[in-house]
């Protein structure tokens, strides 16, 4: 016999499955709710509901869903980045900061958490850590033209001026435009433009 309970949680999840599939997110967030309800222990429901908060911008609600995924579970590292990103996007960088870093504690190489440290150090105006936190992001993903940017940016910012430098050369091996971005936004037309190969001119051309 097919038990009522466990066939009604499936109808669920499936419409709100297809709901999500739509495009009709609020109504797949009914169904989903309704599905944990039914199961408090349901993972995949949690998950489900944190997401679809967090892509709405409804980020007091995803946090929510992000700490109950995390009850259910807690070594999960990508689940302790989302709950970072949302603690990120809500403006609490240093709550954002501590979710990330329980992200790397458990998967060290996991790129996108060193990269939202960065943010939320730049955010707090920690522009050396900020850094050294993109450079991280760059080690682990080479073209990652935005944290190359960004790396480049809080160097400017710190202090640095040799720093940046070097990661206008090593951006525009690979992105020349956000190279000569960078090199525009720091001011440094003069002395870094001639490390924008091919496209020296356009640094100086936006003064």
């Amino acid at each position: 016999m097919v038990c009522a309970t466990g066939f009604a949680y499936r109808r669920h999840h499936v419409r709100a499955w297809l709901w999500r599939l739509l495009g009709h997110d609020d109504r797949a967030f009914a169904e989903y709710l309704t599905a944990y309800r039914m199961r408090p222990d349901d993972l995949r429901s949690a998950r489900q509901l944190a997401c679809i908060a967090a892509e709405k911008k409804r980020y007091a609600e995803a946090e929510k869903w992000f700490v109950e995924s995390l009850r259910l579970a807690p070594d999960d590292a990508d689940t302790h980045y989302n709950h970072g990103f949302v603690l990120e996007q809500a403006g609490r960088p240093e709550a954002a900061i501590a979710a990330f870093s329980e992200a790397l504690r458990r998967k060290p190489a996991l790129d996108c958490a060193w990269y939202g440290i960065g943010l939320a150090r730049a955010r707090l105006g920690e522009h050396a850590a900020a850094a050294e936190a993109f450079a991280r992001t760059a080690a682990l993903q080479p073209m990652h033209g935005e944290a190359c940017y960004l790396w480049g940016m809080a160097c400017h910012r710190a202090g640095r001026p040799q720093h940046v430098a070097e990661v206008v050369e090593r951006l525009a091996s690979f992105d020349a435009s956000l190279a000569a971005r960078l090199v525009r936004d720091v001011g440094r037309q003069d002395d870094l433009g001639q490390l924008i190969p091919d496209i020296g001119c356009s640094a100086t051309s936006h003064r």
